[in-house]
C-alpha cells in the first residue's frame, strides 16, 4: 500500500463517530449477553490455540530485517505492527494428548516451512521477548521513531499498513496513549506506537466449556499470572543505542527480567491515570467480562466491514475488543454459532528459546486451568492486590520476586519451593485429568520445571552472557550484540525438535 493510499484509509477512520462507535459496541454487548443466557457460546469440552510471534533478523549479521509482506502471505503468517514483525496462529484443538500434540506438529510444520522460505531471502525467524540488533546503518532510536505527514496525517515509517495503530498518532483520542518509554536508564519519546514493535510474545488460548464459569476461570488465571511470568521472562535488554551514558555495569544490574511487559503498558498507556494495558480485575460474572469490554475507552473507533459470519452480530464490539489490552483478556468470538466460544487469552509470556517451551507454557497455563478450577484451589482466595503485585515483581526480578502462594491445603506462603511443587504438581493433574499419561504430562512440563530447579530463565541466561562479555573486556553494545547472536545461534540449532531453555543451561 503506498503512504497516500495508508493516510488516505487513516482519513476514513478518524471521520468514524467515536460516540457511535461506542454505542453500537454497548448495544451488541447485549446481544452477546442474550447469546450467554442461550448457552450459545457453551461448548463439550476445553479447547487450546496459540498466537506466536517472531521477527525477523539477517541471516548473517543477526540484525533486525523487514519481512516481505508478499512472503508472509506465501507461508501463511500474518502481519504484526513493525515490517520485521510476522505472527502464527494455531488451529483450536481439544484439550487432550492429541490436540496438545497436534499443536506442537502444526507450530513445528509451519515454522519449518516459513524458516526454508525466508532463507531465500537471506532471512531468518526468532523467537524472542525483544530485539537488541537495530537494521544495519540505523540506530534502533530512528527506526523506532521515524515518521513522516501525508496530507497531514503521521505515519511511522516502519510500521506495517495497519490502518489501527497508524489512527492511533492521529486520532483526537491519541492523548491516551503514551507514546513514552521510561525504564531503567531508557528513556524514548515517539509519535508514533512503533516502539512498541520491540516486542514479541507467544498467547496460550483456553477456551471453557460452559462460559458462566468464566469468572473461576479467570480469577485463576490472574493467580498463575504471576509464577508463570516469572518462569518466562526474556527481555532484560534493550538495544544498547537506547541507554543513557550510566556504567555498564550499572545498567546490567538495574535490568528488569522483562522489559516487554514495561514497553506495552508504556507505549500504549497514557502518561497518568489508568490506562488501557494493565492487569485486570476479577470478573462477577461473564456478562460483566462483557460490559468491561463495551466500556473501554476507545481510541480509534474503526469501521466494520460485515459478512455472513455469526459474531458479525457484535462486529462493533469484536472491533473493540482489539484494543481491549489486558494481561489476561476475556474473548467472545465464533464465526457460526456452533463454533462461538468464550475463552482466556493469557498475554504475559514472551516468545521463547525453543518451540517445546512455548508448548510447555501452553500446556502448564491449560493444566492449571483445568485443575484449579476443578478442586477448587484455595489460591482463588488469594487476595488480587497480592496477585497484582506478583505479577509486576515477576516482571522486575523473575525467579528472583518474592511472590505470595496460597497452597493446596490453604497456607500461604512466599516459598520459592512450595510455589513450584504446588503449581507443577496442579499443571500435570490438569493435564492428567484430560487423559493425557503422566509421561506425557510430565515431557511437557519438564522444560519449565528444569528453570525452576536451576533458578534460570531465559532472562538469566541473557544477563550472565552480557555479563560474561563484559568481563572479557566488551563495551556495552557488544556485550548485548554478542549475547543476542549467541542466543539466534543457538536458538537456530534447537528452536524445533526435542531441545528446549533447559539443554541450555545444562551446556
Amino acid at each position: 500500500m503506498s503512504g497516500s493510499d495508508l493516510a488516505a484509509d487513516v482519513e476514513d477512520v478518524l471521520a468514524v463517530d467515536a460516540s457511535d462507535f461506542r454505542s453500537r459496541a454497548e448495544e451488541e454487548a447485549e446481544v452477546i449477553k442474550r447469546e450467554l443466557d442461550a448457552g450459545t457460546f457453551d461448548n463439550p469440552q476445553a479447547i487450546v490455540g496459540l498466537e506466536y510471534e517472531f521477527y525477523g533478523v539477517n541471516r548473517e549479521t543477526s540484525e533486525l530485517a523487514r519481512v516481505p509482506r508478499r512472503l508472509l502471505e506465501f507461508i501463511g503468517f500474518e502481519k504484526e505492527l513493525g515490517l520485521h514483525n510476522a505472527e502464527m496462529r494455531t488451529s483450536p484443538q481439544p484439550l487432550n494428548s492429541h490436540g496438545l500434540a497436534a499443536q506442537e506438529a502444526e507450530v513445528s510444520a509451519r515454522l519449518r516451512t516459513a524458516l526454508d522460505c525466508v532463507r531465500s531471502s537471506g532471512l531468518r525467524l526468532v523467537s524472542d521477548g525483544m530485539w537488541t540488533i537495530p537494521p544495519e546503518g540505523e540506530p534502533a532510536g530512528e527506526y523506532l521513531s521515524r515518521s513522516v505527514e501525508d496530507r497531514g496525517v503521521r505515519i511511522a515509517s516502519n510500521m506495517s499498513d495497519s490502518v489501527r495503530y497508524h489512527a492511533m498518532a492521529n486520532t483526537a483520542g491519541a492523548d491516551a496513549v503514551g507514546m513514552n518509554l521510561d525504564a531503567p536508564h531508557v528513556s524514548l519519546s515517539a509519535k508514533t506506537v512503533m516502539p512498541e514493535s520491540l516486542i514479541t510474545s507467544i498467547q496460550p488460548h483456553y477456551q471453557v466449556s460452559h462460559a458462566a464459569d468464566l469468572p473461576d476461570y479467570f480469577r485463576y488465571a490472574l493467580r498463575i499470572a504471576g509464577p508463570l511470568l516469572a518462569l518466562g521472562v526474556n527481555s532484560p535488554f534493550f538495544p544498547p543505542d537506547l541507554y543513557d551514558d550510566a556504567p555498564a555495569e550499572r545498567i546490567v544490574e538495574d535490568a528488569w527480567m522483562s522489559h516487554r511487559i514495561h514497553v506495552f503498558e508504556a507505549i500504549l498507556n497514557p502518561n497518568s491515570g489508568t490506562g488501557k494495558v494493565r492487569f485486570p480485575r476479577d470478573l462477577d460474572s461473564t456478562e460483566q467480562a462483557a460490559d468491561r469490554i463495551a466500556a473501554d475507552d476507545t481510541i480509534v473507533p474503526m469501521p466494520i466491514e460485515e459478512s455472513n459470519r455469526f459474531d458479525d452480530a457484535f462486529a462493533t464490539f469484536r472491533q473493540k475488543h482489539g484494543t481491549y489490552w489486558r494481561w489476561v483478556r476475556p474473548v467472545f468470538e465464533g464465526s457460526s454459532k456452533s463454533s462461538a466460544n468464550a475463552r482466556i487469552e493469557f498475554r504475559p509470556i514472551a516468545g521463547q528459546p525453543t518451540v517445546r517451551d512455548t508448548i510447555a507454557f501452553q500446556a502448564a497455563f491449560a493444566g492449571l486451568m483445568e485443575s484449579l478450577t476443578r478442586r477448587e484451589h484455595p489460591v482463588a482466595g488469594l487476595d488480587w492486590q497480592a496477585a497484582h503485585e506478583n505479577f509486576y515483581a515477576a516482571m522486575h526480578d523473575g525467579l528472583d520476586a518474592e511472590l505470595t502462594w496460597v497452597t493446596n491445603d490453604g497456607r500461604e506462603t512466599t516459598a520459592y519451593d512450595e510455589i513450584y511443587t504446588d503449581v507443577f504438581d496442579h499443571a500435570k493433574d490438569g493435564l492428567t485429568s484430560r487423559g493425557l499419561s503422566e509421561d506425557e504430562a510430565a515431557k511437557y512440563l519438564w522444560p519449565l520445571r528444569q528453570r525452576a530447579r536451576h533458578g534460570t530463565t531465559p532472562a538469566d541466561w541473557k544477563r550472565h552472557e552480557v555479563r560474561r562479555r563484559l568481563d572479557d573486556g566488551d563495551d556495552l553494545a557488544a556485550a548485548i550484540h554478542g549475547m543476542q547472536r549467541a542466543y539466534i545461534d543457538r536458538q537456530t540449532e534447537t528452536i524445533i525438535g526435542d531441545s528446549s531453555f533447559a539443554d541450555w543451561i545444562a551446556d
